[in-house]
């Protein structure tokens, strides 16, 4: 097996993550048996979703690969909307005092993390981290170093930087020390973290861990890839939420009339995608740009010349550049438009049933058929994850050589 540590990268992107589950499902099936015996990721990253199925992931090392898949995609193939939202008339009548700010949800989470805020319920959602990701055995995978860390990226609501949490032997905040607009912390991660990562603002309460109040994590970093990176990953496989058309093809712009460009909720789908997902690209082009640098720089300088210009790289960064590798999974189709397709064939708000599924039919009004980017977050209804499941399943046996030869160290 090649030298240098490996990471997996999960990001955030709500009822999307139904892709993630079906990518990590098609890894255990067809990539993990392939590689040597004991292989395991070093470093697991993930923030909202992604932080969910990153501690599933590590929380369940032990288990034969067949097993890690099957009970992550049996929790989204069953997905109903009541699984996560949970609406009742009270609630209802509420949601408009609660916007104003005259009333607000105070409770304790099974954990015994208190949260505050919010619009809905997160009951469904808390038995969902709590009862499916089975937390007794997290502490000892990681003890073994399998992975050697668990990162969870949340926003910290007061001062609004991201704060990421890690346990295991691997984990060091000491790299963080650098950054004025990201904190660190080690500590033993549980349930409470998980839930504050995926904490949508305004929809689910902030969690409280520690002396400060958490939400998302997607806030200011959707795909924690700088975890990965400062703990020394050099071989990442990074699971994005976002549909890229190859250069040139399918980026026209959609002649949408005024009225429908001025829909709130058309934009603000449109400004999830931005805030939550275009990082990434960013962040990789970033990456790649580094590695262009100290490719070409070895080329004419000679091997001394990432050394040379790491002496002045860690006074300012607090570590030096390395190469990194790293294979990007991301959906071969539009996740908007599959939700949309997957809303008309169900019948939309009728077959959910419930305020919970009005609530989530309100993300239609006034939108374009193939247009459901901000339904994509919402729809936690297996008439949609499914659709996403088998599209990871089918987007990562696509992928699977090259993951083999990635991890392999070839």
């Amino acid at each position: 097996m090649g030298s240098g540590r490996t990471a997996i990268v999960f990001s955030g992107g709500g009822a999307r993550g139904a892709y993630e589950a079906g990518v990590l499902a098609g890894l255990c099936e067809g990539v993990l048996p392939r590689l040597p015996p004991g292989f395991e990721f070093d470093l697991m990253s993930g923030t909202s979703v992604g932080a969910v199925h990153a501690a599933y992931l590590a929380a369940t090392s032990h288990l034969a690969c067949g097993e890690r898949s099957r009970l992550l995609a049996d929790v989204w193939r069953g997905m109903r909307i009541r699984d996560v939202l949970q609406l009742s008339p009270r609630d209802l009548i509420g949601v408009p005092l609660r916007v104003l700010g005259a009333t607000r949800l105070s409770r304790r989470l099974r954990a015994g993390a208190a949260v505050l805020g919010g619009l809905v319920d997160i009951a469904p959602l808390e038995r969902i981290v709590t009862e499916r990701i089975p937390w007794q055995h997290l502490g000892a995978n990681l003890a073994a170093g399998r992975p050697g860390a668990l990162c969870v990226t949340c926003t910290q609501v007061r001062t609004g930087h991201a704060t990421v949490f890690m346990d295991g032997p691997l984990a060091d905040p000491a790299p963080w020390a650098y950054d004025p607009s990201a904190r660190a912390l080690r500590e033993p991660i549980g349930a409470a973290h998980v839930r504050a990562s995926a904490a949508i603002p305004f929809l689910f309460p902030a969690v409280r861990l520690g002396e400060g109040y958490y939400v998302d994590g997607g806030l200011r970093q959707n795909t924690p890839l700088a975890p990965a990176l400062r703990l020394g990953a050099e071989r990442i496989v990074v699971i994005a939420l976002k549909h890229s058309p190859a250069p040139g093809v399918g980026n026209e712009v959609p002649p949408y009339p005024e009225e429908v460009i001025t829909q709130p909720i058309f934009l603000l789908g449109k400004v999830l995608d931005a805030l939550m997902l275009d990082q990434l690209e960013v962040d990789l082009h970033r990456m790649e740009l580094v590695n262009r640098i100290l490719s070409r720089g070895t080329e004419v300088y000679g091997a001394g010349f990432a050394a040379r210009i790491n002496e002045g790289v860690r006074e300012v960064r607090g570590l030096g550049f390395r190469p990194v590798r790293a294979a990007v999974i991301r959906p071969s189709e539009d996740v908007g438009r599959v939700a949309a397709d997957a809303w008309a064939r169900s019948g939309g708000s009728r077959a959910l049933g419930g305020l919970a599924g009005l609530l989530v039919g309100l993300s239609r009004i006034g939108v374009p058929r193939d247009e459901a980017d901000f339904l994509s977050y919402l729809y936690f209804d297996r008439s949609y994850t499914r659709e996403l499941l088998d599209l990871g399943r089918q987007d990562l046996a696509a992928r699977a050589d090259e993951l083999v030869a990635l991890l392999g160290g070839d």
